[in-house]
């Protein structure tokens, strides 16, 4: 994303889809909290995050059009690097898959399911250190350290809890939410960016 000014095109296409992840896996981790409150906070905790989901959505659906109005020219060996670039990123996205898929099936069998949400975030958390090489984005690193942080954290808690009255899968709740705003900034962030460097040019 730092090779705006270079291929501007690509680099606005590759933050709108960084958005859009953000954006649909923040809802996500959001959902995984919202379960595990059990109806506390409800409904503001639902209504909220469905109004971030949309901003960002926004956000993301307003970047994919500025990069289509978009007529920079690009080299042969531009579009190469961005192809290298998809391919890795193909590879790196598919290895997290296949390990939040074993970490699942393993949990199952072992009958310790309750620990695959805090797994699950360790493991996305990892998967950024290689995505902020790839894209030469620090940013990326500070949201995988933070999403490791809550993984670990969520091994200590207790897994359930009682707030006012309302009994609540805690490891989820703090998990669920704890992930979805990591994100859900992580998209912002690469929102303003983008906006900030197109506005340079």
């Amino acid at each position: 994303m730092t090779d705006l000014v270079k291929l501007p095109k690509a680099a606005v296409f590759g933050a709108a889809n960084g958005v859009m992840f953000m954006t649909f896996f923040g809802a996500l981790w959001a959902s995984i909290g919202i379960i595990g409150s059990h109806g506390l906070g409800a409904p503001w905790l639902l209504v909220l995050s469905g109004v971030v989901t949309l901003i960002l959505l926004i956000g993301a659906i307003s970047l994919f059009g500025k990069a289509r109005n978009m007529n920079n020219a690009v080299t042969p060996e531009e579009r190469e690097q961005w192809k290298k670039i998809n391919r890795k990123f193909g590879l790196i996205f598919g290895l997290e898959g296949l390990a939040i898929f074993i970490a699942s099936v393993i949990c199952n069998i072992i009958n310790h399911f309750e620990v695959f949400f805090p797994i699950m975030a360790i493991i996305v958390g990892i998967h950024f250190f290689p995505l902020a090489k790839l894209f030469r984005e620090n940013f990326y690193y500070g949201t995988g350290v933070v999403l490791c942080i809550l993984g670990i954290i969520t091994f200590l808690l207790p897994m359930n809890a009682t707030v006012s009255n309302v009994s609540l899968i805690a490891t989820s709740t703090f998990i669920g939410f704890g992930s979805a705003l990591t994100l859900w900034v992580t998209g912002l962030r690469i929102w303003i960016t983008i906006l900030k460097q197109l506005k340079q040019i």
